[in-house]
Formats: structure tokens, sequence, C-alpha cells
């Protein structure tokens, strides 16, 4: 599989899109804002990634808003699940290799994968 998860309206996400060339290199691209993330599909990148924490955004501003901070998986899960904001974007999937986030290294590594 060669799909990413990103948010059409991150300038950070289209940058690394671009940078990356992956609507050139064939991957399909789903911006979570328009076509929600299923279920499904987040169990997948779970498998991938080892956790849902792994998956998740803390620098989201509805993350400084919550009252209470997820501590399980399931509420990880639950909030990813129930608001696009708390996914880290982009997700690249690529076969069984998963790179999430944004972080240099994390685009790096992928860059050096797809290559």
């Amino acid at each position: 599989m060669k799909k990413v998860y990103y948010l059409s309206t991150c300038d950070t996400c289209s940058r690394i899109l671009k940078q990356l060339k992956l609507k050139e290199r064939g991957f399909q691209l789903q911006d979570i804002k328009t076509k929600p993330i299923t279920k499904t599909q987040l169990e997948e990148m779970k498998d991938l990634a080892g956790s849902y924490e792994a998956l998740f955004s803390r620098v989201a501003l509805k993350y400084k808003a919550l009252a209470v901070k997820p501590t399980k998986e399931s509420e990880y899960k639950t909030l990813i699940l129930g608001e696009y904001t708390f996914l880290r974007r982009p997700v690249i999937i690529a076969g069984k290799n998963i790179f999430v986030g944004n972080k240099k290294g994390t685009i790096e590594e992928a860059e050096k994968a797809l290559s």
C-alpha cells in the first residue's frame, strides 16, 4: 500500500508532499478533513506504528484544551477517530513502512526509504 493521510490546509503537509513527490510516486492521498479516517484505517496505522499514542498529536490546539489528557490506548484511539486534528500529520505508508509526523528526521527517513 502507498498512502498518505494529510491535511490539505496545512502548509507543512503540502511542502512535504511536494518534497517527497508522493503524488508523482503513485501514492494515494487522503485529506483527513474532507474524508475522515475510518476505524479500519486507524487500526492499520496502529499496527504499523505500534500504538495509537505514536499517531497522536500533542501539539493540536484541541489537545491543550482537553480537561483530562489521554493515558490509555483506547482513549487515544477515540480522540483520533473523533477529531482529525489529533492525528499527527502527515502519515505516510509505503508497504510495511510508516512515517508519522513532520519532524526533520522522520521526513529524511521517508526520503531514504522511498529512493
